[in-house]
């Protein structure tokens, strides 16, 4: 492999590196938010509804801040976006625990469960983006948002 070569694969791995410690910070913030609010099978799980919400908030957020402030930054949104958010929200325990509720006969519990945490993640993202755009206004650099018509 060329001097060349060397260069451009370890270029192509730094963002794979952000990815990797951004993971790291976020799941330890969800090992410690599911310590804090342990779920069980009989109650809501308000742990990994919580998680879901705030980091569908702080991710709608993030990413307009990212577009607007810092839209050539090659490592924030993988290390932020992907890393710690990816990590810190969880579909698969999110569908598990639907799961466990509704075989457990709580269907009820079940189903304001998957609904509340469909509904207030959209919310959320809405709020998070609209948040973003008024906590910091657009930059000189800022991405101009993708008209749906064109």
């Amino acid at each position: 492999m060329s001097a060349g070569a060397r260069r451009a694969s370890a270029r192509e791995s730094r963002p794979l590196l952000a990815i990797a410690a951004g993971g790291v910070l976020g799941a330890l913030g969800r090992y410690e938010l599911s310590v804090a609010l342990p779920s069980k099978t009989t109650g809501f799980p308000w742990g990994t509804w919580l998680a879901n919400i705030s980091g569908a908030f702080v991710l709608a957020g993030l990413l307009v801040v990212l577009a607007d402030r810092w839209p050539h930054n090659r490592y924030a949104r993988p290390f932020l976006g992907t890393g710690v958010l990816g990590s810190y929200t969880t579909f698969s325990t999110f569908a598990v625990e639907s799961d466990l509720l509704f075989r457990a006969g709580h269907w009820l519990l079940a189903a304001s469960y998957v609904i509340t945490s469909v509904a207030s993640g959209l919310l959320a993202g809405w709020l998070g983006g609209l948040a973003g755009r008024r906590v910091v206004p657009p930059g000189p650099d800022a991405v101009e948002p993708m008209d749906p018509d064109e």
